[in-house]
C-alpha cells in the first residue's frame, strides 16, 4: 500500500529538479533544438506532413509558431509540430531509456514558451528538466517496455509535463499533479511500425499535446494520483514494465552531483533507424578499403538482437521499410560510404547493385552485442571478396554516441544539409541556427521567433 507520507516516484523525479543547470547545459539544449527543427522542417515536406497540415488547417489558431507558417493555440501547435520529428528517423536518443526526448518535448516547451512569453534561460531550463523526466521514466520502464510500446511517447509525454510545469513555474505539488495527468494520457503501441500510416506521428504529437494539456490543468487545480508510476494500478503496472526495486532507487537517486541526462543523448547522422547505424558506420568505413562492389559476394553483419526485430529488412519496398533495413542501409553505404535522404527513395530501392548485395547479405543477433544493450549499440560487418579475402569493422559506440560524438561543426552541417533538402535559403537557414544558439545569452527569444517567420518568407 503506498503511503501518503512516502514520496511518490513522480515526486522523486520532481526532486532532482532543483539541480543547478549551468550555461553549459543551456548551450547542449540549444543544440538538439538546432537538431530538431532540423528533423521538424523536413517532416513537414513528407506525406505524413502533408496530412497533419490539412489537420491544421481546421484547428484552433493562436499565438503559436507551427512549420508552416500556420500559428495555432498552444495545444493544437505541439501536436502538429510533435508529429513531425520523427518522420525520416533523424530526431535524437537516449539509448538506455530508448527514448527520442525532442520528438515530444520540443514541441510541448515551444509552444508554452511562446504562449507564455517566457525567456530563453527559462526555455531552455525548461528543455533540459524534460530531458531528465523523460529518459529517468524510460529508464524505470526499461527494454521490456520497448518490446510492445513506443517508448518516445508513452514516456516522452512525462518529459513535455515536466517543461511546460517549470515554464508555467508550477510549484512542486501542481507538477505532480501534471505529472499524474501525463501518466493519464501516455499512449503508442508498436502496432504502428507492422502496418503502413502516419500512428507513430500522431504518438509523438499528442504526447506534445497531453504535455502541455496535463500542465495546464495541474495549474488549474486538476489533481491526479501522486503513485502513477508505480501505484498498485499505476502505469509501469499496467505496461508490465515494472522495474526491480534496485534498479527504481538507481534511476530515483542519482550521485551527488551526476550531470544532466541531457549531456548522454545522442545524435544522428543519416535518417535511418538508430539500430541500422553502428552496421553503417562499420560500411561506411569498408567502403575506403574496397573497391568496386561488384567484387563483394558476402555480407555478414552481427549486431544485437533488438535491432534485427526492427530493422531485419531484406527487401524494402518502402522509404519506411529502406529507412528500418541494415540490409539496405550498408549496401548503399559499401556502395558510396555515405547514406542520406534519397537512398530511401523507391528508385534507390531497385538499383540492380543495390539489390544484389542485399541479397548476398546475412544478419544475426551476437552475444557480445546482445549483453552491451541499451547501454551500448554496436555492430560488427563482415565482407568476402571474390578474391577470397575477407575484411572487417567493428565499433561498440555509433557515430553521435556520447563516447564516439559529433562535434558541434558536424551537428551544424548535418542540419543545414537536411534544411537544405527542404529549400530553405542559406541565409535562412544561418539565422535560425545562429537564434537558437544564441539562447543561453540572449535577453528575449524575439529573434527566434523572428527566425522562424522570416522561414515563410523564402
Amino acid at each position: 500500500m503506498n503511503s501518503a507520507i512516502t514520496p511518490s516516484w513522480t515526486e522523486q523525479l520532481l526532486a532532482l529538479q532543483g539541480r543547478p543547470i549551468t550555461n553549459q547545459d543551456r548551450q547542449r539544449a540549444a543544440l538538439h533544438l538546432v537538431d530538431w527543427f532540423g528533423s521538424v522542417l523536413l517532416g513537414h515536406h513528407s506525406p505524413a506532413g502533408e496530412a497533419i497540415s490539412r489537420w491544421a488547417s481546421q484547428a484552433q489558431k493562436g499565438s503559436c509558431w507551427t512549420v508552416g507558417g500556420l500559428h495555432l493555440n498552444s495545444e493544437a501547435a505541439a501536436l502538429f509540430n510533435g508529429c513531425l520529428g520523427n518522420i525520416y528517423e533523424l530526431d535524437d536518443l537516449h539509448r538506455g531509456a530508448v527514448v527520442h526526448p525532442a520528438d515530444t518535448l520540443m514541441a510541448a516547451a515551444l509552444a508554452v514558451a511562446q504562449r507564455e512569453k517566457v525567456s530563453p534561460q527559462a526555455f531552455l531550463d525548461a528543455v533540459v528538466r524534460g530531458y531528465e523526466v523523460a529518459i529517468r521514466v524510460g529508464l524505470l520502464a526499461g527494454t521490456p517496455h520497448y518490446q510492445h510500446w513506443y517508448s518516445t511517447a508513452t514516456c516522452g509525454v512525462f518529459g513535455a509535463a515536466t517543461a511546460c510545469s517549470s515554464l508555467l513555474q508550477l510549484d512542486v505539488h501542481q507538477a505532480t499533479h501534471a505529472l499524474a495527468q501525463a501518466g493519464m494520457q501516455a499512449s503508442g503501441v508498436w502496432q504502428c511500425r507492422m502496418e503502413f500510416g502516419f500512428s507513430k506521428q500522431l504518438a509523438t504529437g499528442r504526447s506534445a499535446q497531453s504535455g502541455v494539456l496535463a500542465a495546464d490543468l495541474a495549474a488549474a487545480g486538476m489533481e491526479g494520483p501522486r503513485h502513477i508510476l508505480e501505484g498498485q494500478h499505476g502505469w509501469l503496472a499496467a505496461t508490465n514494465s515494472m522495474p526491480t526495486m534496485k534498479h527504481a532507487m538507481a534511476v530515483l537517486t542519482p550521485e551527488a552531483g551526476s550531470p544532466w541526462l541531457i549531456h548522454e543523448v545522442s545524435f544522428k547522422p543519416w535518417p535511418v533507424c538508430r539500430h541500422v547505424h553502428p552496421a553503417i558506420a562499420c560500411a561506411i568505413e569498408l567502403h575506403k578499403k574496397i573497391g568496386p562492389v561488384d567484387d563483394i559476394v558476402r555480407i555478414e553483419i552481427s549486431t544485437y538482437q533488438t535491432a534485427l526485430d526492427f530493422a531485419n529488412e531484406p527487401n524494402p519496398t518502402t522509404s519506411q521499410q529502406a529507412r528500418f533495413s541494415l540490409q539496405h542501409g550498408v549496401a548503399v553505404a559499401l556502395m558510396q560510404g555515405d547514406f542520406w535522404l534519397n537512398d530511401a527513395q523507391p528508385e534507390s530501392l531497385n538499383l540492380p547493385q543495390l539489390v544484389r548485395l542485399r541479397q548476398h547479405t546475412q544478419v544475426r543477433a551476437d552475444k557480445q552485442w546482445n549483453l552491451a544493450y541499451p547501454s551500448h549499440y554496436g555492430a560488427k560487418l563482415r565482407v568476402w571478396l571474390r578474391n577470397g579475402k575477407c575484411i572487417e569493422a567493428s565499433l561498440a559506440d555509433a557515430p553521435g554516441d556520447p563516447e564516439n560524438p559529433l562535434s558541434t561543426i558536424e551537428i551544424f552541417e548535418k542540419n543545414q544539409r537536411v534544411m537544405r533538402a527542404t529549400n530553405y535559403t542559406p541565409s535562412a537557414i544561418s539565422q535560425l541556427i545562429h537564434a537558437c544558439t544564441d539562447l543561453p545569452e540572449a535577453s528575449s527569444m524575439d529573434d527566434l521567433w523572428g527566425a522562424l517567420d522570416q522561414l515563410q518568407k523564402v
